[in-house]
């Protein structure tokens, strides 16, 4: 198990896409810091690199690795190797290659330029974006056999979870303005990763001041240790869960 991590990992760093990805997060990350005075500013502008471009990088990216890597994920399963160590050594080595390029591009300038414990939240958020959304690619790329029909099945998730899910929370919200619809919100948004993480870096900015009653709730919910170790679990459940399921369906696939 260890030497496919090790070759899985070492292959991933090795390409291009990788590098390019690493190297334009740094470019974004440095140009932000550098040209914003104001720190709370500059983690406002990164935050919405980590929130789109993080996840959608991560789902696209690993989801293709995964497809072009099939005849190796056979010669794998030919060998006396157990089905479950070669899906969890791909997932393990996705992640930690993508989160390695996400440490050099966004994690050095953020712990050069932003407050420890607010640069470690930012990072912590964004690594775990990064392997939930490994997660959620491998997942798809176990459900659909085809190509096309995966990616395509990754990016309307990245859709949805990005975008259209906090559409639906607004539309609920206007629909239901005249009553205290604060927690059920609050709770909405907990059931999304990406808000998840867009709520914890705002409170560590306090930014949920300038929210109102409806910050005050996140910042009641999600501002303590308590509610920071809830989020954490709730995130770690969005990684657990969807590898769960694709490793129980790789080792029933008749490949």
């Amino acid at each position: 198990m260890k030497g496919i991590t090790k070759f899985v990992i070492a292959d991933i760093l090795k390409n291009r896409i990788i590098l390019f990805y690493a190297l334009i997060l740094g470019v974004f990350s440095w140009s932000i810091f550098s040209l914003e005075d104001n720190t709370s500013k500059g983690i406002m502008s990164l935050l919405n690199i980590i929130l789109l471009t993080v996840p959608l990088v991560s789902i696209i990216f690993s989801n293709i690795y995964m497809y072009n890597s099939a005849e190796f994920i056979e010669l794998l399963v030919s060998q006396p190797v157990k089905r479950s160590a070669i899906w969890t050594s791909l997932f393990i080595g996705l992640a930690v290659a993508l989160n390695v390029s996400f440490l050099v591009g966004i994690g050095i300038p953020v712990l050069l330029f932003v407050p420890f414990m607010t640069g470690m939240t930012v990072i912590i958020t964004g690594m775990m974006i990064t392997t939930i959304f490994v997660s959620i690619a491998m997942l798809c790329s176990i459900l659909m056999r085809d190509k096309a029909r995966g990616i395509g099945l990754s990016i309307m998730l990245w859709l949805f979870l990005s975008l259209i899910y906090d559409g639906l929370v607004l539309f609920f919200m206007f629909q239901y303005a005249d009553y205290p619809i604060e927690k059920p919100m609050a709770i909405f948004s907990a059931l999304n990763p990406i808000d998840l993480a867009r709520i914890q870096v705002l409170l560590q900015v306090d930014v949920a001041a300038l929210m109102g009653y409806t910050g005050a709730i996140f910042k009641k919910m999600f501002g303590t240790m308590t509610g920071y170790l809830v989020s954490l679990i709730l995130m770690l459940l969005w990684i657990v869960i969807p590898f769960l399921i694709s490793i129980k369906l790789f080792n029933k696939k008749d490949l």
